[in-house]
Parts: structure tokens; C-alpha cells; sequence
């Protein structure tokens, strides 16, 4: 940051680096090999920055034979999951002491990632519940931007303090952005009535504004003792038994889908109106933010069948899904 003048001249303090991205850019150099332009390229920063890292990391002595840094094991992880997933990136935050509060670790991790991924112009689909919720607080508002935010979801029947709606205004708020949503239910009342919905103008239009989106932030949905569904009012736990029974692990986007990724025959799927796995497959940049081991599963479908490409999770989930 620029200082006043002092005796005619000036002068400037780096700007500090956060640890997390300092641990990633040691990791890069010294265990992946990478020269520091091209670690440069990678984070986002000029090549002088980097190499003042890497020296405050020598002088320091984080950097010996290994790295004494406690997030090792999770930049571990994340290259294991880039390889193993042929992901674009891979974000893996320490596992919380209670995993009920998973949703809102990872959430966070998820709301400062995509601040420094989102170009200032871009189209974001956004997915909905307790992790996007939670990524809306920790996002970093803009001044002067001009993003756009489509819910890819459709309404709830009855709104509490986590729905699509809601989620969608407030990363709205935060961004500074125009906000669309889907003005019909998340699930129709009959397959015919989702038709007649599907094709009527409003509809049309958020599907026709998915499509144009550089990136989305979405979540996944288990079907395990923890599912919120029930609690959101989505679903009832008759229904959730019979999702299981027909294959389903969970959704993505509120089409549920087996363990290999397909989507299952089921009078639900038929009567969703949400974005369409098509169209989310579009777009370059589809950010899953999911953890705990409850959602290992739904997290393994999902990246099976393409629907996202870089994943935001804690490390016991990163762990399961490496298991394989």
C-alpha cells in the first residue's frame, strides 16, 4: 500500500499474503516442481511476489526437507483429487471438530475462492442450502463490477431461512450484481404441469441465462441421517426412503442421480424444473463445494458424470473419495 511522501520521495509496503495462498505457493515451487513464473501464472500474482514468498519462506525456515506447514496433508489432497478427478482445481480445508459444521467451513472456503476466480463480468449460476449459504458470508463484496447471478434452481413451497431465492439475493448484494430467478416451483405438482412450466417465457429465460454463465457455485445433497431436505421441506422422509430404494445417493442441482453418475427414473426427476444437467455442463467453470463424509458419495456420482470440475471440500470427505 503507498505510504505518504516523506523528504520528497515515496515509498510502498508489500501487501501481505494470506498464509493459505503462501503454503500453496511453497507447495507448487518446492514439491511440484514448478518455476516461479509459472506458479506465478497459476495463483493469480506477478512473479516478484511470488519470489518474495519463497524467500520469506526460507528465511523463515517454513521451507526445510518438507514443508512445516500445517495444511500439507490438504495441498496433498488436492493434487491427489486433481489427478484421480482430472479436476481443473481442487480447494481442501481442514476437517471441523464437529462434523455438523462442516457445511459452514467449507462453505467459507468456497465464498473466498470464488472472489478470486469470478471475473468481474461474469454470469454465475448459483445452487442453494447451508454451504452456499454460508460461502455468501465469507465473499468479498465488489464496487464497480458487473456480474450477473442466476438462481439455477427453482422456488420452495415454503421459504425458511436457507432457499434458493434467498441465496441467490444475497450473493447478489454482495457482488453488487443483477439477480434472476426462477419465478415456478423446484418440483411440479404432476409431470405435465412441469412441461407446461418448462416451456412458458420466464422459464425459458433463466434456462436461456444459465447457459450463458462463465462460472456456477453449486453444492450436493445426500441422502444419509444428516440430509437437510426434510428439514428445508423439499422432500419427506417417506420420499427419501424411496429415492434410496430406486439408486439414488443425493442430488445435484435437485435432479437425483446414482452412484455412477446417471439420473434416476423417478417421478421427482419428472417433475423438476431446475437448471438441466446439459446446460450445467456448459459452463466452464462448475465450483462443487461439498464436504463431510456423509456426501462422499453424492461428491464421487457427481464428478463422475461431469457436473462439475473443480471441487471445494474438507479432508475426511477428500480422503473417502480417494479411497476410491
Amino acid at each position: 500500500m503507498a505510504k505518504q511522501k516523506k523528504n520528497g520521495g515515496s515509498s510502498s509496503r508489500p501487501a501481505a499474503i494470506d498464509p493459505a495462498l503462501a503454503a500453496r505457493i511453497c507447495w507448487y515451487h518446492f514439491r511440484e516442481g514448478q518455476t516461479q513464473q509459472e506458479v506465478a501464472d497459476r495463483v493469480g500474482l506477478n512473479r516478484a511476489t511470488v519470489n518474495r514468498v519463497i524467500n520469506d519462506a526460507r528465511r523463515e525456515g517454513v521451507v526445510r526437507v518438507t514443508l512445516d506447514l500445517p495444511l500439507a496433508p490438504c495441498l496433498e489432497a488436492e493434487n491427489a483429487l486433481r489427478e484421480t478427478f482430472g479436476l481443473r482445481d481442487a480447494v481442501v480445508v481442514p476437517a471441523p471438530a464437529d462434523e455438523d459444521d462442516v457445511r459452514r467451513v467449507v462453505g467459507l472456503a468456497a465464498g473466498q475462492y470464488l472472489s478470486g476466480v469470478l471475473a468481474p463480468d461474469a454470469f454465475l449460476g448459483l445452487g442453494w442450502g447451508a454451504t452456499i449459504h454460508a460461502a455468501g458470508f465469507s465473499l468479498i463484496p465488489r464496487d464497480g463490477a458487473a456480474n450477473t447471478v442466476v438462481s439455477l434452481s427453482g422456488g420452495l413451497s415454503q421459504s425458511g431461512a436457507i432457499n434458493p431465492y434467498d441465496n441467490a439475493a444475497a450473493f447478489a448484494r454482495v457482488l453488487g450484481a443483477g439477480c434472476y430467478y426462477m419465478t415456478a416451483p423446484m418440483i411440479a405438482e404432476t409431470a405435465t404441469a412441469r412441461a407446461t412450466f418448462a416451456e412458458s417465457e420466464p422459464v425459458r429465460r433463466i434456462y436461456d441465462i444459465a447457459g450463458r454463465c462463465q462460472a456456477a457455485l453449486i453444492s450436493a445433497v445426500d441422502l444419509s441421517a444428516k440430509t437437510k431436505m426434510v428439514d428445508y421441506g423439499v422432500l419427506t422422509r417417506d420420499q427419501v426412503g424411496d429415492l434410496k430404494r430406486a439408486g439414488a445417493v443425493g442430488n445435484i442441482c435437485d435432479y437425483f442421480i446414482d452412484a455412477d453418475g446417471r439420473m434416476i427414473d423417478h417421478e421427482i426427476n419428472a417433475r423438476t424444473l431446475s437448471v438441466p444437467f446439459e446446460t450445467l455442463r456448459r459452463i466452464p467453470n462448475v465450483i462443487l463445494a461439498a464436504g463431510g463424509t456423509f456426501k462422499a458419495d453424492i461428491v464421487r456420482a457427481a464428478l463422475a458424470a461431469g457436473l462439475a470440475n473443480t471441487l471445494i471440500t474438507d479432508e475426511k470427505c477428500a480422503a473417502v473419495l480417494l479411497r476410491g
